[in-house]
């Protein structure tokens, strides 16, 4: 491109290409000459690559440059494949007609499009949103967070924590986040690299600057109303997307009218952890099935779209909790109220989206007549509720607004179906303009006109097989076979224009002047029609904001609608909400689970209770395979199902509201980050350890299974103790573990209880009962497993003869008065750990004093704790 651009002799096309490139340097320019959109140099090398077309090259004045390209009209199809290969793309669009007179013409950028700046609906997922997150860091570990989905409209923000603002981006999976480029570096080590960032300068990223883009845009004195208005770095980061708008010529963003806050404490609390390890939203196996796919029965796509947010943002106030489970209830009782809800939803399709596309001009005829049939159903759908007598049904019923008066204007406006492109005419119906009218009358005639000189030409000529067709290089014309062309029968006045292998074209003056008011006629009704239609889409913007409620009250609508036909469908219960500290599930299942059996298999459902003063930890044991992981997870799938306001897999439940929960579920590592299966099982469990409350879930399973033995177990029993006795907090806990000597606790702490997932072992084999017992196991059948499996058999014997000595020696050991693991534990419950250090004889005691005095313990996360004692323990091995 370089060389090019430094070339003398560069055309005026490319002068052109490279002043409009040199702007946008980072995207692709789409310049349009003519009927195509060309990529020159490097973009035409990537788009080439990406879109799978031709690459040639184009001579530059001199030099050749490369060039890919393809029709304007294929502009759907191929832009959603650049930007979901994660480039931008800037339209350069020709801004006047070409003429003979003008050696090139006026161009310039019309759009720029970017993984989170996309409207089109071949990028969009209508089930998801497409978010452009904004990052406002702070000079303490305070961030302010905007997010804004410009398709939809909807534009919020929110303050808090690197760990508060990294779940915001787990839960809504923003398609590109922009922040300032002096935190690049932070970013990236705080929050991954899996995200398409874009950074701009730091100084769009200030205080004054952001709350005067805010003010200005939404045309207010303070920003009290919105409830922001003490948000300082929120509001910076939401003015920096305004600017990001501006600098991408989204210029036109009236549906962008009001901005609200999340807050943190509205919903219960679920880590990254936690969404991943509970899969509520994505599976972690090939094929599986997340909780979101069980519990989106949505017929529209806001419908969706508000799913998703519930799944992840569950209620903690009862009262809200407690409305929406009175109208699922109401739809799960009157069935026949339920099936024609759902058929008046059907036809709404995606009004949200739609009305945003007004004042940006980009909804189309047949997309305007979509809207008056959303629009119409809201009228018979408001009724339909407040029949009901339901109060929260009654409620949403009372914000929707029919919009009449618009109705009635697209009905009369535009023809009941419509093309789906404004340019192939026929839009407007009859009635609206008259000197529309007027021309399509004249058109009709004139069609007729053509039809009686072809019919004239061919009586006096005597060729019967006489066409009149059209081109648009020479227009009308007359087609004569060379059956006729060579019997002398064309006219004198006949002026030949083209010809073919089988005929010949001709023209005559009365042909032309026909066409020259067929063509003017056929010019003037396009742009009349394109004229009356801005005006409708002038009309619709002023109903942006009631449309918009409507969209969020049938969005509602939608995913109550959905929780009805899903526990209708799933033989769910209503759960009962309270503010007690007690989760008491009678009969649970595992709502996925219970889903993706064989044919003829049962789930077996199991009791769960907990409580902060009698059983606050159920320590569950069990072989692998037996139930247990099922178990922690379908306990909190459970409370969070309930919380979201659907009825739950259980023959009942009663939920003491939850406010945060917390999973330290399976083994895995970040190699990509230095990290080891251990290392990300500690820094998940010290989360958990350093934010726990009282109303908390915690699922722990098999805690210090990525290291050795003892130190698992010691991890694993200090982990119990401190839940137990932290005078904080004694969150509720679902401890799971194949460490059966970890049953030595209850006999120590009061609200430790030990439970097992029941097996049968008949012949050597074992049988998974899969039910929930008291007491605790001896036994991790892991040998059984493995045979299970499919293990070679000859592996499985050796395993068989090693276990078999181990335990003889364990035996022996016994007899000879020594203390096996079980025994060694339980006497670390007679007396405190940091005492047996310091009661030792150990001749090296003075060198344990000393590094224990070094250790700041206030500076210290239990993790490093942890890891310090495993420390300790290995050098009083050693010694």
């Amino acid at each position: 491109m370089a060389k090019s651009e430094k070339n003398s002799k560069v055309t005026p096309l490319m002068k052109q290409y490279f002043q409009v490139k040199a702007k946008h340097p980072d995207a692709i320019l789409l310049f349009r000459v003519g009927d195509f959109y060309e990529t020159f140099a490097e973009d035409a090398v990537t788009a080439s690559s990406v879109l799978g077309i031709v690459l040639t090259s184009r001579n530059n004045g001199g030099s050749d440059i490369e060039l890919a390209g393809f029709p304007f009209h294929s502009l759907d199809n191929y832009l959603p494949r650049l930007v979901k290969a994660g480039y931008r793309v800037a339209i350069c669009e020709q801004l006047e007609k070409p003429g003979k007179e003008k050696k090139i013409v006026r161009r310039g950028i019309t759009e720029i499009v970017t993984p989170g700046l996309a409207m089109n609906d071949k990028i969009l997922d209508h089930k998801s949103n497409n978010f452009l997150a904004s990052l406002a860091p702070s000079k303490t570990d305070s961030y302010g967070l905007a997010m804004l989905d410009i398709s939809t409209g909807e534009f919020f923000v929110s303050e808090g924590s690197r760990t508060h603002i990294d779940k915001l981006f787990q839960s809504l999976s923003p398609s590109e986040i922009i922040f300032p480029k002096s935190a690049g570096k932070s970013f990236f080590k705080l929050f991954g690299d899996k995200w398409y960032t874009y950074p701009l300068e730091d100084w769009i990223f200030s205080p004054d600057f952001g709350r005067e883009k805010l003010i200005a845009h939404f045309e207010v004195q303070s920003l009290k109303g919105f409830g922001i208005e003490n948000m300082e770095q929120a509001q910076v980061a939401a003015g920096a997307i305004l600017h990001y708008l501006s600098t991408t010529e989204n210029k036109k963003v009236g549906h962008i009218n009001a901005i609200s806050r999340i807050q943190p404490d509205k919903y219960v609390w679920l880590d990254r952890f936690t969404i991943r390890n509970l899969e509520l939203l994505h599976s972690s196996q090939d094929g599986g099935v997340p909780l979101l796919q069980i519990l989106d029965n949505t017929v529209s796509p806001m419908g969706g779209r508000l799913m998703k947010k519930w799944v992840v943002l569950p209620l903690k106030n009862d009262n809200e909790i407690t409305a929406r489970l009175d109208m699922v209830d109401q739809l799960v009782q009157h069935v026949e109220t339920a099936d024609t809800i759902e058929q008046h939803l059907r036809q709404v399709g995606d009004l949200e989206r739609l009305i945003s596309k007004v004042p940006m001009l980009k909804i189309n005829p047949r997309e305007v007549r979509q809207l008056h049939r959303a629009l119409s159903i809201t009228k018979p759908l408001r009724e339909i509720l407040l029949n009901t007598a339901e109060p929260g049904l009654m409620r949403l019923a009372e914000k929707l607004n029919p919009c009449n008066q618009l109705i009635e204007i697209i009905s009369k406006t535009i023809v009941e179906d419509p093309p789906l492109n404004l340019t192939k005419g026929n839009v407007i119906a009859a009635g609206i303009s008259t000197e529309l009218d007027e021309l399509r009358h004249l058109m009709a005639n004139s069609k007729q006109m053509l039809v009686e000189i072809q019919h004239k030409e061919a009586e006096k000529t005597g060729i019967t097989n006489l066409k009149i067709g059209f081109n648009n290089v020479f227009g009308y014309y007359l087609e004569v076979t060379n059956k006729f062309k060579n019997q002398g029968l064309i006219p004198d006045h006949w002026v030949r224009k083209q010809t073919l292998t089988n005929a010949e074209r001709y023209i005559s003056d009365e042909l032309k002047q026909l066409e020259t008011k067929i063509l003017g006629a056929e010019e003037k009704m396009l742009a009349l029609e394109n004229k009356l239609f801005e005006q409708l889409i002038f009309a619709v913007s002023d109903y942006i904001q009631p449309i918009q409620l409507n969209s969020a009250q049938l969005a509602i609508l939608d995913c109550i609608l959905s929780f009805a036909r899903v526990s209708l469908k799933n033989r769910y219960n209503r759960p009962e909400i309270n503010d007690s500290l007690v989760i008491d599930i009678k009969n649970g299942r595992h709502p996925v689970i219970e889903k993706q059996l064989p044919l003829g298999e049962e789930f077996v459902p199991n009791d769960v209770f907990l409580d902060n003063q009698s059983t606050q930890i159920m320590m569950i044991t069990g072989p692998n395979m037996s139930g247990k992981s099922a178990l922690l997870r379908q306990t909190a799938l459970i409370c969070l199902m309930a919380q979201m306001g659907c009825f739950v897999p259980a023959d009942s439940a009663a939920i003491g509201l939850v406010d945060k929960i917390f999973t330290r579920v399976g083994a895995s590592d970040n190699i990509s980050s230095g990290e080891s299966t251990f290392m990300v099982e500690m820094n998940e469990t010290a989360s958990i350890m350093n934010n726990i409350s009282p109303r908390s879930l915690i699922l722990l399973d098999e805690i210090g299974r990525g290291t050795s033995t003892y130190d698992g177990i010691s991890i694993a029993w200090a982990i119990a103790e401190f839940l137990h006795t932290n005078p904080l907090a004694t969150p509720k806990t679902l401890f799971a573990t194949h460490y059966h000597e970890l049953n030595e606790l209850a006999e120590k702490f009061d609200r430790i209880h030990n439970f097992h997932v029941s097996t049968k072992e008949v012949n050597q084999k074992v049988l998974f009962l899969r039910k929930l017992k008291q007491g605790g196991s001896e036994h991790s059948f892991g040998i059984h497993v493995a045979r299970m499996a499919g293990m070679p058999r000859t592996i499985v014997q050796r395993a068989g003869e090693i276990m078999s000595k181990l335990e003889q020696k364990t035996i022996a050991a016994k007899e000879e008065g020594l203390m096996d693991t079980s025994a060694k534990l339980k006497t670390m419950i007679e007396a405190p750990i940091q005492l047996s250090i310091f009661e030792t004889a150990d001749p090296n005691i003075g060198r344990i004093k000393d590094i224990l005095s070094s250790i700041e313990i206030n500076a210290m996360t239990p993790v490093d704790c942890m890891i310090q004692l495993v420390e300790l323990k290995k050098l009083i091995e050693k010694d």
